[in-house]
């Protein structure tokens, strides 16, 4: 039944074998566990083009705080431009430093930067550890590649010793 009155089809039942378009659901609508997808109970039609007369009109609230974060957003975009229109609205949350600012464009963009610092400095901490490793393997295969002939002395092992952390103790010549 409720499938029939968000259709809003004139003469319209629903049957055993009614199909709709999976379009008309929601994403969160679907039952994707298993290989088969399949709506999940309960779940009717909600996402429909109507024409303009038959669409329902939804009046939403609005409040002083709405309106201005609508103002802050609907500024155009420019870079580094946003933090200076919000800092002239004078607002008293903006007493004490640890007050978040009054306009959310000031603070997604603060976020967006901090986070494309964030990805930066973990890629740079990724490649270094990539190089370090490299530098490790090459240092070992040398190491191997001296014991295998042999040429590694009592002061050659004190001079590894003292400038690697490596395990070169197991690599000295036996006496």
């Amino acid at each position: 039944r409720q499938w029939e009155v968000a259709l809003r089809w004139k003469n319209f039942v629903v049957t055993n074998r009614t199909m709709i378009c999976s379009e008309h659901f929601k994403a969160g609508d679907f039952d994707r566990t298993g290989q088969t997808v399949r709506l999940k109970a309960g779940v009717r039609p909600t996402i429909f083009s109507f024409p303009a007369h038959l669409q329902k009109v939804i009046r939403t609230r609005t409040t002083a705080t709405s309106r201005r974060a609508d103002d802050c957003l609907s500024e155009p975009n420019e870079p580094g431009a946003a933090g200076e229109r919000c800092k002239e609205q004078k607002s008293p949350a903006t007493d004490h430093a640890y007050g978040l600012p009054a306009c959310p464009k000031y603070i997604k963009a603060k976020l967006d930067a901090a986070s494309a610092r964030i990805r930066k400095l973990e890629r740079e901490k990724s490649d270094a550890m990539k190089r370090e490793m490299r530098a490790k393997e090459c240092i070992q295969s040398l190491l191997k590649e001296l014991k295998d002939k042999n040429l590694i002395t009592e002061e050659l092992n004190d001079d590894l010793e003292r400038y690697s952390d490596l395990p070169v103790h197991l690599l000295s010549r036996p006496s």
